[in-house]
């Protein structure tokens, strides 16, 4: 077997980065901590990272034994950050992508300038893609994963059956959590995209990550109407400003 982790899909490797690259290498949460105290973030919104390292060992307990699939639906798929031996095209037939994380204090967005990213949640369907991390190196790459997934409440971790050209897979997955007060399910249209054409924060624009999506999807030949209908009302928003 070839050892391209790009094998299945070469049309890719110019789409992703280089996870050494990826700024998230060397991210580490407590970098945020001055950045709540001046946005004022409620008291514990940063995942203590005892209680990050618990949640991912929980998750992880049991399934040490061989290499472990990470499902990606929004900017894991172009800066995944772990490094991984295989990408494959993937399909979730439980849970679908919705634009319903409001970023008012992170990535994408800021309190005066809203942003607009996806989250994965119950019911409906999704493609996106799955990452293989090969055994021997799960635990240094899920620490990095963790650290960046489980900064804040928005996201819960749970493993997923995907299904891909070569095979049915159990794989991590980070949906949302209806508990988070980012998480808002009541977002309107308008609203969405007002936020995807504006939003900005540390990490850049909610359009531009809205962008990228696209380009993905483009390049995988999916129909992602929940993207490219967002991003086309985007263009037109700005076009108008």
């Amino acid at each position: 077997m070839s050892s391209d982790p790009f094998r299945h899909h070469p049309e890719l490797r110019d789409l992703i980065l280089d996870p050494m690259q990826s700024f998230f290498r060397t991210f580490e949460p407590s970098e945020l901590d001055t950045l709540i105290e001046t946005e004022g973030l409620p008291p514990g919104w940063r995942q203590p990272d005892d209680q990050r390292e618990a949640l991912r060992c929980a998750l992880l307990e049991g399934r040490r034994d061989g290499d472990l699939w990470v499902f990606a639906y929004g900017s894991l798929m172009w800066d995944p950050a772990i490094r991984f031996s295989e990408v494959r095209r993937a399909h979730a037939s439980r849970h679908s992508r919705h634009f319903i994380l409001k970023d008012r204090f992170g990535a994408r967005g800021s309190r005066d300038r809203p942003g607009v990213m996806a989250a994965l949640d119950e019911g409906g369907c999704c493609d996106g893609l799955v990452f293989r991390i090969p055994q021997a190196i799960i635990e240094e790459e899920t620490v990095i994963l963790w650290k960046r997934e489980r900064i804040g409440p928005a996201y819960l971790e749970v493993m997923i059956p995907v299904e891909t050209d070569h095979g049915a897979v159990d794989a991590v997955a980070f949906i949302a959590n209806h508990e988070a007060d980012n998480i808002d399910p009541d977002l309107t249209w308008d609203e969405k995209v007002r936020f995807c054409a504006t939003g900005e924060g540390r990490r850049g624009s909610s359009y531009d990550y809205v962008a990228n999506l696209a380009a993905h999807f483009a390049a995988l030949g999916i129909d992602a109407p929940e993207v490219t209908d967002l991003l086309k009302a985007a263009q037109a928003y700005r076009a108008a400003e």
